[in-house]
């Protein structure tokens, strides 16, 4: 699966959009509401709609960088595997992950069966939400971030990449939760 050097499906408007780098530049402050949106969850067929959480529950926005259903980024793979090896704990602290990815709703098929994923695994092939959340993008796709956002939908923590720090590790990611749960 993962030892593939099959490129096909990489080369695709998606990359040549996404090819000059672009830092990450979010400007969203803590304590302040995000941006609303609604993507399709690839793992369960229906719609999401990131305003339907608030109020009732905190939220990890996990914007990832898949290229194709076999190319994975180094940095994002083993962090997309501890998510969904540590989902059950978020669930039963009643948090819901969503993970983002700019593959197309084909390609994410097929990542939600390899991978075995249980968390929602949400399509954005237009990249529209990597750029409203300003993420930055490199090398033909958008580069990851995450967003804590508590249950009022307010942002809480936000970790962008970089080549010193990839992506928030699970223990800083539940810390985070911890700290405002308990404020």
């Amino acid at each position: 699966m993962l030892t593939s050097t099959d490129f096909i499906g990489l080369f695709n408007e998606r990359f040549f959009r996404n090819f000059l780098p672009i830092p990450a530049s979010n400007e969203l402050r803590l304590e302040i509401g995000t941006p609303d949106f609604q993507l399709p969850d690839i793992t369960n067929g229906t719609l999401v709609k990131l305003s339907d959480y608030r109020g009732k529950q905190p939220v990890l926005l996990a914007f990832t960088r898949i290229f194709t259903e076999k190319q994975y980024c180094p940095f994002c793979f083993p962090h997309i595997k501890a998510l969904n090896e540590n989902y059950e704990e978020f669930k039963q602290r009643n948090i819901e992950i969503l993970l983002i990815t700019s593959t197309d709703e084909k390609q994410s098929q097929r990542v939600v069966r390899d991978l075995g994923l249980k968390m929602p695994l949400l399509s954005d092939p237009s990249c529209r939400i990597f750029r409203t959340y300003r993420v930055g993008q490199a090398l033909g796709a958008p580069l990851p971030a995450q967003f804590v956002l508590d249950k009022d939908g307010k942002l809480r923590y936000k970790h962008l990449f970089s080549f010193l720090d990839h992506n928030a590790s699970i223990e800083k990611i539940i810390e985070k939760f911890n700290y405002f749960s308990a404020t």
